[in-house]
C-alpha cells in the first residue's frame, strides 16, 4: 500500500504564507506524478498543483503565481509552498500520486488532507 500523510496545515492571515508537506511510504516519486488537491465545505475537490516525473510542475489557474509544488524523490517528500494566501485557499488540502510518468489522467493514491484556513 502506498500511504500518503500530509502536515503544514493551519490557520493563516490574507497575504500571508504557508508550506504543506506530504510524505509517501513505500514509494518514491521519482517516477511518478504527484500533487496537491484541495477541497472546500460545499466544494466540488479541485486541482490545485502537479509535479510530473521530470519535475516539470503544474498548476491551476488560481494559484498560479503564488503556489509553488517541489518534491524530493529520494526522501518520497512533496511540498507545496504557498504565498499571498486568500480565504478562498481555505480547503482541506490533500496530496496524491499518479501511477505514471505524467499528470495527465486521474490519480491512484490520496492522502487524508491537513486543513487550510485563511482569514
Amino acid at each position: 500500500h502506498v500511504q500518503l500523510v500530509e502536515s503544514g496545515g493551519g490557520s493563516v492571515q490574507t497575504g500571508g504564507t504557508l508550506t504543506l508537506s506530504c510524505v509517501a511510504s513505500e514509494y518514491t516519486f521519482r517516477n511518478y506524478c504527484v500533487g496537491w488537491f484541495r477541497q472546500a465545505p460545499g466544494k466540488e475537490r479541485e486541482g490545485v498543483a502537479a509535479i510530473d516525473s521530470e519535475g516539470d510542475p503544474n498548476y491551476a489557474d488560481s494559484v498560479q503565481g503564488r503556489f509553488k509544488i517541489s518534491k524530493d524523490n529520494a526522501n518520497s517528500l512533496l511540498f507545496l509552498y504557498m504565498t499571498n494566501l486568500k480565504p478562498e485557499d481555505s480547503a482541506t488540502y490533500v496530496c496524491a500520486l499518479r501511477d505514471y510518468l505524467h499528470c495527465t489522467g486521474t490519480f491512484d493514491y490520496w492522502g487524508q488532507g491537513t486543513q487550510v484556513t485563511v482569514s
